[in-house]
Parts: C-alpha cells; sequence; structure tokens
C-alpha cells in the first residue's frame, strides 16, 4: 500500500474544508482555486476587473458547462460585499460553492440544478472595502465604500435622474462583464436589515412613485421572487426581527417604498442588462461576530438555493429566421409589459422571459421588418429546471441580415426623463397607479 498517498487523501478534505469564520482577501483567493482545481470539469475561476487597489473581483462559475454558454441554459449570479462591511453575504457565498461543489453527483437536486444552470458567484465586490475595516460594528464602518470612499450602489448608470458621479473600477467592471453573459436573474448581498427588496429603487410619477412606491412592468414576478427567497428564511419572513428597523409584511419591500436610491445595481441590471435582480439583507447587524455565521447559513442555505432555481420559471427559446438560422438584437417582450429598454435576443438569438403561469401573447419585433405575435401559455406546473421553450420563427422572407450587425443598445441616460408625457411607454401608469392605490389601501 502507498502510504504517502494515503495519507495525502486523508488530508485533503482537512486542507479544503470551509470553516465558519471571515477570510480576508489571500485566504478567500485560495480557496476559491482550491475549489477550481479540485472540481474543473464544473468550475471555472476568473477576474472581471480590478479594485481601486488592484485586488482581483473573482467570479466562480459552476455549471455543466463552466467555461461558456450552452444555448438552453440560463446565466443566474450572485454578487455579494459590494459594500465591504456589509460582510455576511460574502461568507455565505462562499459556503454556497463549498455547499454546490460538495454535493454535485451526490445529491438529485443540486446535481440537476448545476446541469441545467451556470451560476455565477462572486463573493466580493468591494475587496477593499471589506479589507479597510479595522474595528467592525453593526451600525457604520468605514469600509462601506471602496478605497474611493465610494458608495458602489449609488454609482450605476440611473434611467430615472442623471447620476454625475465618477464611475468607479468596481462599477465598471460589473458593467463589462453584465455586456459578456446573457443574465436572467439576479441578487446582490447586503447587511443592516432583514429583508428581499425588488427594483425599482428610484422612480417617476409614470412607475408610481407619487404614492411612494415604483413598480415595474414585471412586478408580479419580482413580487414572486422576493417571496420565494423570504418564505424559506424564517427569521426574514416575520418581517420584524430587526429591533429599530421597519416592519416589512412577510419580508419584502419595494425599494423605492423602503427608500428612494439613485445609482442603484438592482435597477441597472433591469432596465440595461435585461437581469431581474433583487436586493438581499441578510443581517440585523452589518458585521456580526464570527460565531453567527452558522446560524446565518442555517437561515439562508434553503433560500439561496431556490432562489436559483427560480431562473427556470417562465418560457425561452430562440428566434429564428425562415432557414432556421438564429437572429440576435430581436424585440422579444409580452404585449402588456414592455420595458424602457427593450429586452432582445442575444447573438444566439436567445430570449428568456421570467413570467409567472398564465397566458401571454408575446410580440416578437424586428426593426424595419415589422411584428409578429405568438400566444403562449405558461402551466401551472413548471418542467424540472427548465422553463417553457419555444423557438419562433420569423414570417419574413426578406433579408434580415442588418439585425446581425447593428448595435441596438439603449443610451445611459435617464430613459424615463427622456420620455414624452403621453407616449406609449407611459401608458402602463393607469395600470401602476390603479395596482399602487390597492396596495396602499390593503397591505
Amino acid at each position: 500500500m502507498d502510504f504517502p498517498c494515503l495519507w495525502l487523501g486523508l488530508l485533503l478534505p482537512l486542507v479544503s474544508a470551509l470553516d465558519f469564520r471571515y477570510h480576508h482577501q489571500e485566504e478567500m483567493e485560495a480557496f476559491l482555486k482550491g475549489v477550481a482545481q479540485n472540481y474543473s470539469s464544473i468550475t471555472h475561476l476568473h477576474s472581471v476587473g480590478k479594485s481601486v487597489k488592484g485586488r482581483n473581483l473573482w467570479v466562480l462559475v459552476v455549471g455543466r458547462y463552466p467555461k461558456e454558454h450552452r444555448v438552453g441554459i440560463p446565466e443566474f449570479k450572485y454578487v455579494a460585499n459590494m459594500h465591504g462591511d456589509e460582510t455576511v453575504g460574502r461568507e455565505l457565498l462562499l459556503h454556497l460553492i463549498d455547499y454546490l461543489v460538495t454535493n454535485h453527483g451526490k445529491e438529485a437536486e443540486i446535481t440537476k440544478l448545476i446541469n441545467s444552470t451556470r451560476i455565477h458567484i462572486m463573493p466580493s465586490m468591494n475587496p477593499d472595502g471589506f479589507e479597510s475595516v479595522k474595528r467592525p460594528d453593526c451600525f457604520y464602518n468605514r469600509g462601506r465604500g471602496n478605497a474611493n470612499d465610494y458608495d458602489l450602489n449609488r454609482n450605476f448608470p440611473d434611467a430615472f435622474e442623471y447620476n454625475n458621479v465618477s464611475r468607479q473600477p468596481e462599477t465598471l467592471a460589473i458593467m463589462k462583464w453584465l455586456k459578456t453573459e446573457t443574465f436572467v436573474l439576479s441578487a446582490n448581498l447586503h447587511g443592516g436589515a432583514l429583508v428581499a427588496s425588488y427594483p425599482f429603487d428610484n422612480g417617476v410619477q409614470a412607475t408610481g412613485a407619487f404614492l411612494s412606491r415604483s413598480i415595474t412592468p414585471d412586478d408580479d414576478v419580482f413580487q414572486y421572487l422576493a417571496h420565494t427567497y423570504a418564505s424559506k428564511n424564517p427569521n426574514m419572513a416575520k418581517g420584524d426581527q430587526c429591533k429599530n428597523k421597519m416592519n416589512f409584511p412577510n419580508g419584502i419591500t419595494n425599494g423605492y417604498s423602503w427608500y428612494p436610491l439613485q445609482g442603484g445595481m438592482q435597477d441597472y441590471n433591469y432596465i440595461w442588462a435585461q437581469c431581474f435582480e433583487i436586493t438581499l439583507e441578510l443581517s440585523c447587524c452589518k458585521y456580526p461576530r464570527e460565531e453567527k455565521l452558522p446560524y446565518f447559513w442555517n437561515d439562508n442555505k434553503a433560500s439561496l438555493i431556490e432562489y436559483i432555481k427560480q431562473v427556470h420559471i417562465g418560457i425561452k427559446g430562440q428566434v429564428l429566421d425562415h432557414n432556421r438560422n438564429p437572429l440576435p438584437n430581436v424585440i422579444v417582450e409580452v404585449q402588456d409589459r414592455k420595458h424602457i429598454c427593450p429586452f432582445r435576443t442575444n447573438k444566439f438569438g436567445e430570449y428568456y422571459l421570467l413570467l409567472l403561469p398564465g397566458s401571454y401573447m408575446i410580440n416578437v419585433t424586428v426593426p424595419g421588418h415589422g411584428s409578429h405575435l405568438t400566444n403562449v401559455v405558461i402551466p401551472e406546473k413548471s418542467q424540472d429546471f427548465s422553463a417553457l421553450k419555444k423557438d419562433i420563427i420569423f414570417p419574413s422572407q426578406g433579408k434580415l441580415d442588418s439585425i446581425l450587425v447593428s448595435n441596438h443598445s439603449c443610451p445611459m441616460i435617464p430613459l424615463y426623463k427622456t420620455l414624452p408625457s403621453h407616449s406609449a411607454a407611459t401608458k402602463p401608469s393607469l395600470f401602476l397607479f390603479l395596482l399602487t392605490l390597492l396596495h396602499v389601501f390593503f397591505k
């Protein structure tokens, strides 16, 4: 028997075990690199940029095809620690990584989830801020901002008002990253409260802001997503566990209703990256003691897994021409829920629409070539780890080559401010007004 190899095999699990404590940058990097090496068939580690002080913004991808997008497999992401002093999410994502890779091939649900989803996990968006905290405090620490003292969750372009701040390296890295992947669903992890908050964080009259609420065209889906996470977290679901904080019915809130926020990441994701993102506030104390971390993991593990699974609700597919060639840059929207920046197919002609069960009229528009309507019914019982698949053939005999090279990205300006007061894009405001009115009187 080869005793050195035997002893090495016994020691490896001890070396790679992840304990419940705060891991600083070097320790976090060592853990992520170890996972990438030991589980190379289902993981891929890469940096999407660097912080002000040159620290890598690491992302670990977990999936059956971790290094590249595959048609039909949706992209999901978690981002934590954008406020450097809000630390629970950072450690939870490290433990989530550990849980996913060690249970792949052993637990059926986790194996299906990894095989059907490409999961991107960024434990720390603000490593400089985290490293700068010298005396951890529950309420305020110097490390909230980045090394230039910018609040990264006020640093993105805003769709409602001009956000004339200097874009920080961490923010620019996220913006660039979002252009490289077709992200469908996301959450960013914070601390200082216990609630799942959904867009919009900012607002105008057309989105219901005059009634202290700002609603997206997909408000039903966002409320469902927030409730999905909160309902699996026993303390968050109570809605009143933080002293001297607001009470949140069922543990969820509309961001603007809580407090207006300019330049936030979740609004940016939804408007310019067509990615549904919510904000998860995971702890009343921003930087709790290390011995509390196992309790946070126990409270959030089921929620973290269940939320990833929601990337598979709704409908997905490709838009194809009559020769079955994929059509990129094509607008694909539900007829009665148009987005201020229209959702478009990616370079593979793919679309992903997160929708609840029901009947929907899907409007496919090729600029210059008209529109095509198709009715879709999403059943109450969804397919196992897959949205309803519906490929759409666009009925045009003309050449559609121009859309292959056109750049249809929306300008990063306050899109809601540039709208005429009675344009078609603001027509949903009556619906939003009535919905918000009902919320005010019956909540």
